[in-house]
């Protein structure tokens, strides 16, 4: 595959609007989007993940989107190889390929590489699950400490996910997690371009709690509702179902949900606004 094919990746936080710019711009080069949000892979939620309609699929061939049961466990390095094996084909009949999303890690994995980290048992995984449930976060940050000390120095003290995570490498491999990030860019043998969108944070904001209420309209309780008995699951850990869970479950009313997911929605587009500011290869559109 020589170097003039060209994956453009298209960028931004949630309720940028990066839907409509990708399909427009896919239909302009003629090439298909690879979706790289890591809950729009997932069936049966399509209302909160906010993925692409069927009209949409229709305009543009999309891959990577509503492909796995919620039950199944995927991650950004199988993204990263999953989606190198599909650019390979695909770059066949096409100079140019569209991905778009604004899961950072899933963006990175293709762009920059991942390290060789080991694939965690369920064993392991579900052993230290089950003691984030029984005894919190302070025992294992406790741990943590012990077993690599340099990861601990700079770890998100509340980030119980990415806590766990480096955990279960030093359980699985003996080897401190620290170990295996080397944050070396792996070479592609395709060019790179990545556009990213942004808006005013206020007109942002105003899009993200207009697109929350058109969840609701479009029947994003009903959906809670019937994913509800696999609340458990890593893919339903998200931003939207947390919330209304805890509707039905009975702790909270509908209208303090609602306002609780937009509040959510902002603070993880902050997030995303963070995480791509630090990109320098990012051409920045204000839309």
């Amino acid at each position: 595959m020589e170097n003039s094919k060209r994956l453009i990746v298209v960028v931004g936080p949630t309720g940028v609007g990066k839907t409509e710019y990708t399909l427009t711009l896919a239909e302009q080069y003629g090439c298909p989007i690879i979706n790289a949000d890591s809950r729009q892979i997932y069936k049966d939620i399509p209302v909160g993940t906010a993925a692409p309609t069927p009209e949409q699929m229709a305009r543009v061939k999309h891959y990577f989107v509503q492909m796995l049961p919620l039950e199944q466990y995927y991650s950004a390095a199988q993204f990263e190889s999953d989606v190198l094996a599909m650019l390979s084909q695909l770059f066949e009949k096409h100079q140019t390929v569209i991905m778009t999303g604004g899961s950072m890690m899933y963006i990175d994995a293709v762009t920059k590489g991942i390290d060789d980290i080991p694939t965690i048992e369920d064993e392991v995984r579900e052993n230290l699950k089950n003691r984030y449930a029984s005894e919190g976060i302070d025992s294992l940050l406790a741990e943590l400490r012990l077993l690599d000390p340099e990861y601990y120095s700079e770890v998100d003290m509340k980030n119980h996910k990415r806590i766990i995570h480096a955990l279960e490498v030093c359980y699985q491999t003996g080897k401190p997690y620290s170990s295996f990030r080397t944050k070396t860019v792996k070479p592609r043998p395709f060019v790179i371009e990545k556009i990213g969108l942004r808006r005013k944070r206020e007109d942002l904001f105003e899009r993200i709690n207009c697109r929350v209420e058109q969840m609701m309209k479009d029947g994003l309780l009903d959906e809670a509702r019937r994913v509800y008995p696999l609340r458990h699951l890593n893919s339903l850990n998200t931003v939207g179902y947390k919330e209304l869970f805890r509707v039905i479950d009975g702790e909270w009313e509908l209208p303090m949900a609602v306002e609780r997911i937009k509040k959510n929605t902002r603070v993880y587009a902050k997030k995303q606004m963070l995480w791509f500011s630090k990109d320098a290869d990012i051409r920045w559109i204000d839309l």
